[in-house]
């Protein structure tokens, strides 16, 4: 079963002149999904290290 999880984060690397923030709706099993999701998508999108991803929130959201 799949849920829904709200996901607040920044990107933060030495080119950019002030963190890129993001808030993004992440369908997946467990939150621990989410988060590699979120690892993976905007790492694919930014060029972005691990490292450099900080995720400040994580919310479920209800699905239906």
């Amino acid at each position: 079963m799949s849920k829904a999880y709200r996901i607040k984060g920044e990107i933060m690397k030495r080119h950019f002149f002030e963190p890129l923030t993001f808030n993004t709706l992440i369908a997946a099993a467990k939150e621990e999904h989410a988060v590699e999701r979120i690892y993976a998508e905007m790492g694919s999108r930014h060029r972005a290290k691990r490292y450099e991803i900080k995720i400040q929130s994580i919310t479920e959201e209800q699905v239906e």
